[in-house]
């Protein structure tokens, strides 16, 4: 998908009337998360559920089927709270229903249902957040997932980011400094997945809340890397604060994300800060200095 209409689709949804559905609505986490989403003031119209419908416990009405949920609602974003092994037929239901945007905040989805989500996602013009994503927010406008409400204010930084952990006490401590958020978008940290840093630029860069962006990443793979190419190639012109997550790990050490894969020198803290650095980007090697960086 382009940038340009991953921008538009974006600008278009981000909003709050934008009606929102979930999947595996009826699980024990979804119910709890869609309380929190609609106090933040999601517009949360239906919850599907394969072979159920509405009970007295609902807090939205359940359907069988994301068709029907659809049909009923005129959703046009929907939010997965499904078991990894269930991602992919659930996502190709959601996308064949027709929503322009869908997160999908399960971990542990197989590399290869995620390309095929990609590529069906690709196909079919629907923006695909996820997986392993804590989700999207705009603060005290729309949330979907699970950023937790300490860490959010609205504001004027514009957060993309591969750890959610990580994210939340940036987020936090930056809001602890009067820094909010315009938006926070939570990629996820596999190696396959439906939204990519440098695909989210031009949103930031022509979002007028944005005054400039902070980057959680990580070492392994090679997406840090891309946004620096990105940065390179495109007009940018709002600062850029990168951290980047695993600068003293040591050699040979599996870390806790599916994309932390060093491979040679690319995906290596040295390759990405260096790459990052050369595109105007600042490198920060832990909150700290990022914090301190952003409030003086």
């Amino acid at each position: 998908m382009g940038w340009a209409v991953l921008t538009v689709i974006l600008n278009d949804l981000l909003i709050a009337d934008t009606p929102v559905i979930i999947q595996g609505a009826t699980g024990h986490t979804a119910r709890r998360h869609i309380t929190v989403m609609k106090q933040h003031g999601t517009r949360i119209v239906a919850g599907v559920s394969p072979g159920r419908s509405t009970g007295p416990n609902d807090e939205v009405n359940i359907y069988p089927t994301c068709a029907d949920a659809v049909d009923a609602t005129g959703a046009v974003t929907a939010i997965q709270f499904v078991p990894a092994n269930r991602v992919t037929d659930a996502a190709y239901e959601a996308l064949a229903s027709g929503v322009k945007l869908l997160v999908t905040v399960t971990e542990g989805v197989p590399v290869h249902d995620c390309a095929s989500i990609l590529r069906k996602a690709t196909d079919l013009g629907t923006i695909w957040v996820g997986p392993s994503t804590p989700g999207i927010v705009v603060p005290g406008i729309i949330k979907l997932g699970f950023m937790p409400e300490i860490a959010l204010a609205p504001g004027s930084v514009g957060v993309m980011s591969k750890s959610g952990t990580l994210a939340y006490e940036v987020c936090y401590r930056l809001v602890r400094e009067g820094l909010g958020q315009s938006s926070w978008i939570g990629v996820g940290g596999d190696p396959v997945k439906g939204t990519r840093f440098a695909e989210l630029l031009d949103y930031f860069a022509t979002d007028l809340n944005t005054e400039s962006v902070v980057v959680v990443g990580e070492i392994g793979g090679t997406e840090e890397e891309e946004l620096a190419a990105a940065l390179n190639n495109r007009a940018f012109d709002k600062p850029c604060h990168c951290l980047i997550a695993g600068a003293t790990a040591p050699s040979g050490k599996t870390l806790g994300h599916a994309g932390a894969l060093i491979h040679g020198f690319h995906g290596s803290f040295p390759a990405k800060a260096t790459a990052l650095e050369r595109a105007g980007a600042v490198v920060h090697r832990n909150i700290e200095s990022l914090i301190e960086a952003m409030t003086t």
